[in-house]
């Protein structure tokens, strides 16, 4: 993004995508789930890599919709801001070796609880529904299982996170960060504290940050100082 603005901004967003995508792939993998989401902000979709389909979600964007007695549902108002509560211990995931930890095949039924939750994560994107995207996101059958319990103390603070407010928590990426959904900035703190605690007193890790952001629905921009 800097780059392309020293040179003018020749370059769309979505054709900068390209470009991190190839940089990505020197160092973690053909996927675009880090690179997308950072340059076009929001929630973005990647339908695939190759090739390249990649899709914004605009986060309370549902249209209105009609129920099956006829009655129409006018589109929501537009949504309070996405908060999440971010904990990152001190403490090595390399994505490579979190990767490995997967399994080659998962169970039928596993398969089927994660196609569930992938579409009720969607849903409550699109109709901006924090709680129904906490609880997806809370929902993993198959990575987080697997990942979970390579981080000391992780099912502790996911635990500890539900008892100070959160909607749902998980693993943010390959870990260690822990993610949390949050109703508000003051629950998010309250979270962060809560898995902070649990980091350090089941996990026996200390903290390198805690903090509460809103979700960004522009990605990188070019800030002028």
């Amino acid at each position: 993004m800097a780059v392309n603005a020293l040179f003018g901004s020749p370059l769309s967003k979505a054709q900068l995508v390209h470009a991190g995508l190839a940089a990505e792939a020197a160092v973690s993998g053909f996927h675009a789930d880090n690179v997308a989401p950072a340059l076009m902000g929001g929630f973005v979709l990647v339908r695939s890599t190759e090739p390249l389909d990649v899709r914004g979600l605009t986060y309370g964007g549902a249209a209105g919709c009609v129920s099956g007695d006829g009655a129409a549902t006018p589109a929501p108002a537009a949504p309070a801001p996405l908060w999440f509560a971010l904990v990152n211990p001190v403490f090595e995931a390399p994505t490579a070796a979190m990767r490995a930890a997967l399994p080659p095949m998962v169970p039928f039924k596993d398969a089927v609880s994660n196609a569930g939750a992938g579409g009720a994560l969607i849903a409550g994107i699109l109709a901006g529904d924090p709680a129904l995207v906490g609880l997806a996101l809370g929902s993993d059958a198959l990575v987080e299982p697997v990942r979970g319990p390579l981080i000391p103390g992780f099912a502790a603070v996911k635990a500890a996170a539900g008892k100070a407010g959160a909607y749902g928590c998980t693993i943010s990426g390959a870990g260690p960060t822990c993610v949390a959904v949050v109703p508000d900035e003051a629950t998010g703190r309250a979270v962060c504290a809560a898995m902070s605690a649990a980091f350090v007193e089941a996990g026996g890790l200390q903290v390198n940050s805690a903090r509460v952001a809103a979700l960004d629905p522009v990605g990188a921009r070019v800030v002028v100082v």
